[in-house]
């Protein structure tokens, strides 16, 4: 059995997840169903990704789903940048969870690079 919590990135990509959902609590409540919902969806999707790659049989499927996570990663970074220029995002939080995307997104690109080094 694979298990995805295992993965490093996966780790890192949940508490990314997480850190994103507590950010956004402070959010004014008429953007909870749109920007809010938007970044949550995104953060989410990228330990969604990884974890249901997981259970892929090769490694070329897999690293789609890393690839899929890397695309949602890259809108989760936007999408905080929005925030943070609308003034939703205190620029310390927002430096904070930028630091965790960009650190996701590093790792998913070198894993990306090995699967497919060994494919």
């Amino acid at each position: 059995m694979k298990d995805f919590r295992r993965l490093n990135v996966w780790q890192k990509a949940h508490e990314m997840a997480l850190s994103v959902y507590k950010a956004t609590l402070s959010f004014p409540r008429e953007k909870m169903y749109g920007l809010v919902s938007q970044l949550r969806r995104a953060a989410s999707s990228v330990p969604a990704n990884i974890a249901e790659g997981r259970g892929c049989d090769g490694s070329r499927e897999f690293a789609r789903f890393l690839e899929i996570a890397f695309r949602s990663a890259n809108e989760t970074e936007y999408h905080l940048l929005l925030g943070r220029d609308l003034g939703y995002l205190h620029i310390e939080t927002y430096q904070v969870l930028n630091e965790q995307v960009t650190e996701v997104k590093r790792m998913l690109t070198g894993f990306i690079r090995k699967l497919k080094a060994n494919d």
